[in-house]
C-alpha cells in the first residue's frame, strides 16, 4: 500500500482490488438509528456509511492512524509518502511563554492557565488537526482564542464555526472578554456580508457559509469547529470538505455520542481525539461546582401502565407531557427549590407552553425560552439571570443545552425524557460554572416508570441508559420514588 496525500482533507490509498473491497468493508459502518430516518424508510439509503472509496482509494486525511493499524495487524506492507504526516516538534515551554503573553482577563481580573488547557494549545498546535474532547465549564472559547491568536502570529486567518446565532455572539463577547478588540473579529450570521477579508477571525453559523464554494474558504489558514458533534452533518461535512487547502483543522467538543460511527467521522474530518479533560477531575480540583443529582422515578398507578403498555414511543411521550398530575409536581418542585432554575423540556407547544403557563403563576421571575425565541431576547434573558439569585428559566433542549453560559443556575430540571448522551452531559454543563452565590448545583432528572407485569415502558428505559451515563461519568447521584 502506498498512501499520499490528496489535499488536507483527503489521502489517497494504492492497493489493489481485493485489499480495496477488504478496506472498504473495515470502514463501512451502520448508522446508529438510520431506520428511523426518512432516507432510509424511503429506500434512498441502506442505513450505513463509507469512509473508504475502493473506487479511488480515498479516505479522510484524519483516519491515517486506522490505516496503520488495520495494516499492522494484517501484517500489509506500507509506504507513506512526504507530507502525509507533518507532526511538529514544538517545545510546550513555549507555548506556555505564548499563551501567558496574551495576559487574558475575564471581567477585568486576569486568567491563570490552567494545565491541561495549555497541554490542549501544545497538542493542537504540535499534531496542527485535532478533536479536542473537554467537558462543559473547562475554559474551551479560552483554548480556541489561544489557537487563534497563535495564527494570527502566524500570519494567518482563522474561521470558527459553531451551531448558532447565540454563540456567535458569546464567542465575540468572550474574545473580548479576553482582551481582543471586537475590530478584529467578523461575525456572520442572518444574512450578514461574508465576504469580509481583512479581520484576522471570521465567527460564523454553519448554516451562514455552507454554500459557499471552496475559493471563499481558500482565504483561511486554520478552521476550528466549536461543539464539533453537530459535523456529522452533510452540510458541515460539505464545509470541511470544500475547505481543502485549510492545513490547521480543530474541533472542540464536550462529549460524543458514544458510538464508534460518530467518533471516526469527526476524527476523519479534524484528526483524533485528545481528551483534555473530564467533568469529574474538574469537580475533585474544584473547577467546576459540585453536582448533586437526584433522581426522582414517579411511578404511574397500575390503572395507567395497563392504559399505555402497546403505546408507541410518541405516543407515551404525548400522555406523559399532558400528564396533569405530573406537570403539578414539576410546577410544585421549581416553587420549592431556591436559587436560578433551568427547567429543560423537549415539545414546545405540547409541553413548554403549559409548563411556562403554570409555573408563571409563581410569584418569582419566570422567563420562556425556544427556538423561536429571538437571539437578541435570548442574549438579554441569560444576562438577567446572571444578575438573579431566585429565577425561573423555562428553556428548550435545543436552546439552552448546547453553549449558553449562565454561571448563576442552581437547579436544573429535566422535565422531559432522554436518552441522548450528548443531551444530557451538554445540559449538566450549563449548571457546572462556578459564580460568586454557588459552589455547588442541584440535577432533577424526573422519569416515569409505566411498567407493566415486569416490562418497562420506552422513557423509563431510557431512564436507566442516564444512569449508566451517570455511572461511566463517576458522578453521585440517588434515586427517589414517589407515586403519582
Amino acid at each position: 500500500m502506498i498512501i499520499s496525500k490528496v489535499n488536507e482533507v483527503y489521502l489517497e490509498c494504492e492497493v489493489d482490488e481485493d485489499l480495496a473491497r477488504e478496506l472498504s468493508d473495515y470502514f463501512t459502518f451502520e448508522v446508529p438509528g438510520a431506520k428511523f430516518m426518512p432516507q432510509y424508510r424511503n429506500r434512498m439509503w441502506d442505513g450505513k456509511i463509507r469512509l473508504f472509496s475502493p473506487r479511488n482509494g480515498r479516505i479522510y486525511t484524519g483516519l491515517l492512524p486506522y490505516i496503520k493499524e488495520y495494516c499492522d495487524k494484517k501484517s500489509i506492507p506500507y509506504k507513506i509518502l512526504e507530507g502525509v504526516e507533518n507532526v511538529r516538534d514544538v517545545h510546550s515551554k513555549s507555548v506556555r511563554d505564548f499563551a501567558e503573553s496574551l495576559r487574558p482577563t475575564s471581567k477585568g481580573k486576569p486568567i491563570e492557565f490552567r494545565d491541561y488547557q495549555i497541554n490542549a494549545i501544545h497538542h493542537a498546535i504540535s499534531t496542527n488537526r485535532c478533536l479536542l474532547l473537554s467537558p462543559t465549564a473547562s475554559g474551551k472559547s479560552l483554548i480556541i482564542y489561544t489557537l487563534v491568536r497563535y495564527y494570527h502570529l502566524m500570519g494567518m486567518k482563522t474561521l470558527i464555526l459553531v451551531p448558532t446565532t447565540s454563540l456567535v455572539e458569546q464567542m465575540t463577547s468572550d474574545f473580548v472578554d479576553y482582551g481582543w478588540s471586537e475590530r478584529n473579529i467578523h461575525k456572520v450570521y442572518a444574512g450578514q456580508d461574508k465576504t469580509h477579508r481583512t479581520k484576522p477571525v471570521v465567527i460564523s453559523t454553519w448554516q451562514s457559509v455552507y454554500k459557499m464554494h471552496a475559493p471563499y474558504f481558500a482565504q483561511f489558514g486554520c478552521i476550528i469547529g466549536d461543539e464539533a458533534h453537530t459535523f456529522k452533518a452533510k452540510s458541515l461535512t460539505d464545509i470541511m470538505v470544500r475547505s481543502r487547502d485549510i492545513k490547521y483543522r480543530f474541533g472542540l467538543t464536550g462529549t460524543l455520542d458514544g458510538t464508534q460511527t460518530h467518533r471516526l467521522v469527526l476524527e476523519g474530518l479534524f484528526g483524533q481525539v485528545k481528551k483534555v479533560t473530564t467533568t469529574k477531575e474538574l469537580m475533585d480540583n474544584k473547577t467546576v461546582a459540585q453536582l448533586d443529582i437526584n433522581c426522582v422515578v414517579l411511578k404511574h398507578t397500575e390503572e395507567e401502565a395497563q392504559r399505555v403498555r402497546y403505546y408507541t414511543y410518541a405516543e407515551e411521550i404525548n400522555y406523559i407531557v399532558s400528564h396533569s398530575k405530573r406537570n403539578k409536581f414539576l410546577k410544585n418542585l421549581c416553587k420549592s427549590v431556591k436559587g436560578n432554575t433551568l427547567l429543560l423540556f423537549q415539545l414546545v407547544e405540547k409541553h413548554g407552553s403549559i409548563l411556562y403557563e403554570e409555573i408563571n403563576k409563581l410569584d418569582r421571575k419566570v422567563f420562556f425560552v425556544y427556538g423561536g425565541t429571538k437571539t437578541n431576547t435570548r442574549e438579554e434573558i441569560r444576562a438577567i439571570a446572571e444578575k438573579e439569585t431566585d429565577a425561573i428559566i423555562i428553556a428548550s433542549y435545543g436552546t439552552f443545552s448546547t453553549g449558553v453560559n449562565i454561571r448563576n443556575i442552581h437547579n436544573i430540571v429535566f422535565a422531559s425524557p432522554s436518552k441522548s448522551r450528548i443531551r444530557v452531559l451538554q445540559s449538566i454543563g450549563r449548571g457546572l460554572r462556578q459564580s460568586e452565590t454557588k459552589s455547588s448545583v442541584r440535577l432533577f432528572d424526573i422519569s416515569d416508570n409505566l411498567t407493566y407485569k415486569g416490562r418497562p415502558n420506552f422513557t423509563y428505559r431510557h431512564f436507566r441508559q442516564r444512569l449508566n451515563i451517570y455511572k461511566e461519568e463517576q458522578f453521585q447521584y440517588k434515586v427517589d420514588r414517589i407515586n403519582l
